[in-house]
């Protein structure tokens, strides 16, 4: 089996799909902007070749290095980067060299905010109105059909990037002189004082689920990206038999094969649930890893071997586990070494960030696992409580 990863070195953490998959025997080809001698030994120990792009966002340079490829070591099996960033890339270069996989057509449903609502209703889950805008004009149009309070984000779109809150006129206004009208919107009502929760997962080449779990965030993505706050976000150890409902009936309505799920949810304080958004990749920054821990497993290793066609074994999770970061700008009340005296027995893991990974996630990661759920709050409390809090 030839497989072809885009960019393979970042992130960095994903590497080890790369790894995992060398290690079922399979030819990993890479195809990426970094030079060869910054991947490290143990990605270029994996890599049977790697063809360097000047411009990964190049798609005719990116092109040209499959056809290389594919001339060299013949048909490919697999292009993927499980990366959202090259979601559409990766369509595009799976149908142009006629290789298994979600192809450009199918990508729409998941990509579009507007189209995964449909979907989320032919499911049978509810949702939230919304109306797509093109115009300014559309805009006053779909504030006096929706009312206020409104959120705005781009259709398509990656996280909460690009997104505004419209709470008033002002807002309205401010936005409007902010949006140039290139980018679609998408404008939804607001819903306030929710979790937001997830139903995460993966499928195999049937569409069948052979992995599912929930995160639950502390705070939401969109106080996140304004606030640069400390990120606190954990996996349960039992889903909340309501949430996998909606979540098993969404993924079946979507249809997609061998793929990570990343649905997210509100979660609202009566127990019930509304359908947010659903990502045809895995859970960003670290979460993958968060479920690792969590749960004693390795996804890395089980997506390689559901691509080597074997068989996942069930699995009974029995663990909670929790994601807190630290920026080091802040002045904490607790140090880290007090967090190792008092938490040590529960902390997993912990890891440092540097540059973009930093500015996103905070600069400091730990890793916790534990059984009573009343140590969620208790630990990130501790672990973020600041000196003038």
């Amino acid at each position: 089996m030839n497989y072809i990863v885009i960019s393979p070195f970042y992130p960095e953490n994903f590497q080890q799909f790369t790894i995992e998959l060398s290690k079922k025997g399979i030819t990993v080809l890479g195809i990426g902007q970094e030079p060869y001698d910054q991947l490290g030994e143990d990605l270029q120990g994996a890599l049977t070749e790697y063809f360097r792009v000047s411009n990964l966002e190049d798609l005719d340079e990116v092109k040209r290095a499959v056809a290389f490829l594919f001339y060299k070591h013949g048909p490919i099996d697999r292009i993927e980067s499980q990366n959202e960033y090259w979601l559409e890339q990766d369509a595009v270069l799976r149908e142009q060299f006629n290789v298994f996989g979600l192809k450009p057509r199918e990508l729409k449903k998941s990509k579009l905010k507007s189209e995964m609502k449909k979907y989320f209703k032919k499911a049978g889950v509810p949702v939230v109105p919304g109306r797509v805008v093109k115009t300014k004009i559309a805009v006053d149009r779909a504030v006096k059909a929706l009312g206020l309070p409104l959120i705005a984000k781009p259709d398509n779109g990656v996280g909460a990037a690009g997104t505004f809150k419209l709470t008033d006129s002002q807002s309205v206004q401010a936005f409007k002189e902010t949006w140039n009208e290139e980018t679609i919107y998408f404008l939804e009502k607001f819903v306030d004082a929710a979790e937001v929760c997830t139903y995460d997962g993966l499928v195999d080449s049937q569409g069948k689920i052979v992995y599912e779990t929930s995160l639950t965030y502390c705070e939401t993505p969109f106080e996140l990206l304004k606030g640069t706050l400390d990120i606190a976000y954990y996996a349960v150890k039992e889903i909340d038999p309501l949430l996998k409902q909606y979540g098993q009936a969404v993924v079946k309505e979507f249809g997609m094969k061998e793929r990570f799920f990343h649905i997210e949810f509100f979660r609202q304080a009566d127990g019930s649930y509304i359908a947010l958004e659903y990502n045809n990749r895995p859970a960003g920054g670290f979460t993958v890893d968060v479920y690792n821990h969590g749960h004693r497993i390795n996804l890395f290793h089980d997506y390689a071997a559901l691509v080597s066609g074997e068989s996942l074994p069930e699995r009974d999770f029995s663990q909670y586990s929790l994601l807190v970061s630290r920026r080091r700008k802040n002045d904490y009340q607790h140090s880290e070494e007090e967090i190792k005296r008092v938490y040590g027995d529960k902390l997993i893991e912990q890891r440092n960030m540097t540059g973009a990974f930093a500015d996103l996630l905070g600069d400091v990661n730990y890793f916790f696992g534990f059984d009573d759920p009343a140590d969620i709050e208790t630990i990130s409390d501790f672990v973020r409580k600041k000196k003038d809090a």
